[in-house]
């Protein structure tokens, strides 16, 4: 059995900790957090089932920890990250990986040169209905992808660490990424506005992967919560709603026939003809992605292979962050 350890108990550490708490394959020995009182909120749940610090050098010194979750701001991942694996941890690590690629292939160097296995926290591929997705792709049901286009907005808690897209759109780019085999991104184009916030609070991404494009935009200044993606390919097409509690994901027989013949037509019905056919809703396994996330990254660790959200797939994503805060049309 592996023993664990979380650094961080602030907005997303305790559903980490809890979904550690959750698999029994896991020994969850440590919460850290510089708060008291963060500590004292986790121990009313954990009780002496956990040991609680304040330090970070007491997590990294005890040799028996074999993997460290980090669930702290992205500003310190580089840092904290480093120390995890030069201390010979497997690192868990929130989304997005790093500040830049440069760090993150120096964290993957690192990783290699210790032996040990980086995870990043792309939570959304180990969602039952994203990897229903891939295997509906996979199968060839939807023909070529044409485009794919992301939406994730809400009326939420605002940020001044990360952008609106820093914070949002790599969940999506993370899906694309995973959904397309990892397709490196050709071209890059983006918009963003600064409102409440020291960082663009609405963003937009078009970007081109040479076989497809996608859309994906990013907003916390909503009036609904929105959580949708829609593929369209040359055969079928999928509409993903994430909000939708009944029919999360629906497949429908809709596009384009090509007409081909020799006999003289009308111009206008030339070249090719809607189709509309059936509406599947598939059925989905239960599962909850956090926890998937957790236990592929065990996994992984037992088995010495690379995670499918390991560093290479997040450098793919940060290319395209980065790509797109450099070619930013920014207004305030």
């Amino acid at each position: 059995m592996l023993n664990f350890a979380l650094i961080g108990y602030g907005y997303w550490g305790p559903n980490v900790a809890r979904n550690l708490y959750k698999n029994k394959q896991i020994d969850f020995k440590y919460i850290c957090d510089l708060k008291q009182d963060r500590l004292d909120l986790a121990k009313d749940l954990y009780a002496n089932d956990v040991q609680y610090t304040q330090s970070f050098d007491e997590v990294i010194a005890d040799d028996s920890i074999d993997a460290v979750c980090l669930a702290v701001e992205t500003s310190a991942h580089f840092e904290l990250g480093k120390r995890v694996i030069e201390a010979g941890k497997n690192l868990y690590v929130e989304k997005p990986f790093t500040d830049n690629v440069e760090q993150a292939r120096e964290l993957k160097a690192l990783a290699a040169e210790k032996g040990v296995t980086i995870h990043v926290d792309h939570i959304m591929i180990y969602h039952p209905a994203i990897v229903k997705i891939k295997e509906i792709i996979d199968r060839g049901e939807l023909g070529d992808i044409i485009y794919m286009d992301c939406s994730r907005m809400n009326l939420g808690k605002v940020k001044n660490d990360v952008s609106a897209m820093w914070d949002l759109s790599v969940h999506d780019l993370s899906i694309i990424d995973y959904l397309s085999n990892g397709a490196e991104v050709q071209a890059v184009r983006s918009m963003g506005r600064i409102i409440y916030s020291t960082r663009p609070s609405v963003t937009f991404i078009t970007a081109d992967y040479g076989s497809f494009i996608a859309n994906i935009k990013a907003n916390w200044i909503s009036p609904i919560k929105e959580r949708k993606l829609i593929i369209a390919g040359t055969k079928k097409m999928i509409v993903y709603d994430d909000v939708d509690v009944l029919n999360k994901l629906i497949v429908y027989d809709k596009g384009f026939d090509v007409i081909k013949s020799s006999d003289p037509i009308e111009y206008s019905e030339f070249v090719v003809k809607t189709r509309s056919g059936d509406a599947i809703i598939p059925k989905l396994e239960v599962g909850d992605a956090l926890f998937n996330s957790l236990e592929h990254f065990r996994q992984c660790i037992i088995e010495k292979k690379e995670s499918l959200s390991g560093p290479d797939a997040a450098i793919r994503v940060l290319t395209v962050l980065e790509e797109a805060d450099k070619n930013m049309i920014v207004s305030e």
